[in-house]
């Protein structure tokens, strides 16, 4: 095979890896779950309040940050927990630093939904 081919088709394989993770992050984590059904549920106020272009595109990055973050998250607990199984100081705070990140990325999100949201609703 050429050296171009050989590089699409690990490309292709690559996104079937991504693909399969994020269907099993969706399957497995029940926070993500949550939050694929907020999303859900956005998308159709978005549709409902007709949403601008503009506003739909801070409302898929928002989404997309939250759950992104959350597979960084769900990655980290998982390598913490395989390298200590047991309490340990510094993988608490390693686990602890990653759950803030998605707090913060969930706070800027609902921050951008009200922006969004409460013009349509007064």
């Amino acid at each position: 095979m050429s050296k171009v081919s050989d590089f699409i088709l690990g490309r292709l394989r690559g996104c079937g890896y991504a693909l399969k993770g994020a269907l099993l992050l969706l399957k497995t984590e029940p926070s993500i779950q949550v939050q694929a059904g907020i999303a859900v549920i956005i998308t159709i106020l978005g549709f409902y309040f007709q949403i601008t272009t503009t506003e739909w595109m801070l409302q898929i990055f928002a989404i997309g940050l939250v759950m992104s973050i959350e597979g960084v998250n769900t990655t980290v607990e998982a390598v913490a927990d395989f390298i200590h199984p047991d309490f340990h100081d510094k993988i608490g705070f390693i686990k602890d630093v990653a759950a803030g990140a998605v707090f913060i990325a969930a706070v800027i999100a609902v921050i951008i939904g009200l922006i969004i949201y409460i013009p349509y609703f007064v």
